[in-house]
């Protein structure tokens, strides 16, 4: 019986992948993932034990609250993550906390209408250049419930964006975070701030303002948009849009 067990377990290679591509320890992601569940409102105890079991494959679906704080840190689905698909026993919420007139994707490429790969645009003024300029990105929106988890796929721009939202109605609020590149000209620097957006009836559409502060801490603010582009979160629809935005579009 031990040795039948044993066959059936089969390595979770693709958590381990994902961990690898973002220059984690197991230790490094427990530790991300407890941090994200606090940020979340639902703290858990994950431990570098426990990101080695996931990746043994002894743990099919981790719990609801775990898969959440995975697909916050890592920005990717818990099918890309290697786990089979949750449902309501482990807490996951798969609902929709949107307008009826949000018009509803495959259930089987999303876990809610707005999960999908999105196109990223704002616009932001650069006092030390005397300009304005903007920054696009493609970025993976999942959604479970009312919370948006908004992250930038790797190679679209040599900085990062984060966004963390919640949806009431077509209201959309949160906070956003952009890692800028390291060898640019902002050296690696981390800004903050707010963000606030109205959904257009479409459900393919969010546009707003963004606030934040600047290096000297002077207030700033400019718009912020995402288009839908795909529903699809599939690793092939990814590596489609692993890349710059193109100006003239796609």
């Amino acid at each position: 019986m031990g040795a039948m067990a044993m066959a059936a377990i089969k390595p979770n290679t693709q958590l381990r992948a994902v961990r690898l591509a973002l220059r984690m320890s197991q230790a490094e992601l427990a530790r991300a993932v407890r941090r994200a569940g606090e940020h979340a409102g639902e703290p858990n105890t994950c431990t570098a034990t426990q990101v080695q079991r996931w990746e043994y494959g002894a743990v099919k679906t981790p719990q609801g609250h775990y898969l959440r704080a995975l697909e916050m840190v890592t920005g990717q689905p818990a099918e890309n993550l290697g786990f089979t698909q949750a449902d309501e026993r482990y807490g996951l919420d798969r609902g929709a906390a949107v307008p009826g007139w949000v018009t509803e994707p495959d259930p089987l490429a999303a876990d809610g209408p707005l999960t999908g790969i999105w196109r990223s645009r704002y616009e932001y003024e650069s006092s030390s250049r005397s300009s304005m300029l903007n920054s696009a990105h493609y970025v993976m929106v999942l959604q479970h419930g009312a919370r948006l988890s908004v992250r930038s796929l790797p190679s679209t721009a040599t900085g990062r964006v984060l966004m963390d939202l919640t949806v009431n109605g077509a209201v959309i609020t949160g906070t956003w975070t952009e890692e800028t590149d390291p060898g640019g000209y902002y050296r690696g620097s981390t800004y903050h701030g707010a963000i606030q957006m109205l959904l257009d009836p479409t459900g393919h559409r969010m546009a707003g303002k963004w606030v934040g502060f600047g290096r000297d801490f002077d207030l700033n603010t400019g718009p912020w948009s995402l288009e839908l582009v795909t529903a699809d979160t599939s690793p092939e629809a990814q590596a489609g849009y692993n890349r710059p935005v193109e100006t003239d579009g796609d």
